[in-house]
């Protein structure tokens, strides 16, 4: 029955109140009336009365197509799902003596997920001896973000965690971000 879960509305003989605010299929409020008086009016029409304030005083129902209102309540909750953007977490690892190509391949990815809506989490990880050169990875995260000003931004500076250091970029809302806006050559 759709009167039983807490966010369906009551229907018809569903309704406890003994008098309802009642308005009528075509939006016009017709006053206060008993509840019996008020399903048989809903009735005689072939539609339903619908509690749509349940808290009011007293409670304000209105006489409709119930399985069309619910329909297109479904349909508002799909459409509403479709439009609804999911961002997701993209993770971009370097190391700290990357090659220039291999840095402009993945920048170029980052850029792509920034501009597509995703946060992005860049990790340069450092084995060995490159642990005695953290200001390399930090210079390769800088140059990052660096490149990528123009559709993201970063939260905080770069993190140490273990072998890996972070920098979480997130995309600039409204940005058009083009790759046209900065020229090849600067760097």
């Amino acid at each position: 029955m759709p009167g039983n879960e807490e966010n369906t509305p009551r229907i018809n003989h569903e309704i406890t109140s003994s008098q309802v605010l009642l308005v009528d299929e075509n939006g016009v409020k017709v006053g206060i009336t008993s509840t019996n008086e008020a399903i048989r009016m809903a009735q005689e029409q072939s539609l339903d009365l619908v509690e749509v304030a349940p808290l009011a005083q007293p409670p304000v129902c209105r006489i409709m197509d119930y399985g069309k209102y619910r329909y297109q309540l479904q349909k508002k909750e799909k459409d509403a799902r479709k439009k609804q953007k999911v961002q997701e977490l993209k993770e971009i690892k370097m190391r700290p003596k990357i090659d220039d190509h291999d840095f402009d391949f993945k920048t170029k990815a980052v850029r792509t997920f920034l501009e597509k809506g995703h946060r992005v989490k860049v990790s340069v990880f450092f084995r060995g001896r490159e642990m005695s050169f953290l200001d390399r990875g930090e210079e390769v995260l800088n140059r990052v973000m660096a490149e990528c000003e123009d559709v993201g931004k970063s939260e905080s500076k770069p993190v140490m965690e273990g072998r890996y250091m972070r920098l979480l970029l997130t995309p600039i809302t409204g940005s058009t971000g083009t790759k046209a806006s900065k020229p090849k050559g600067e760097e």
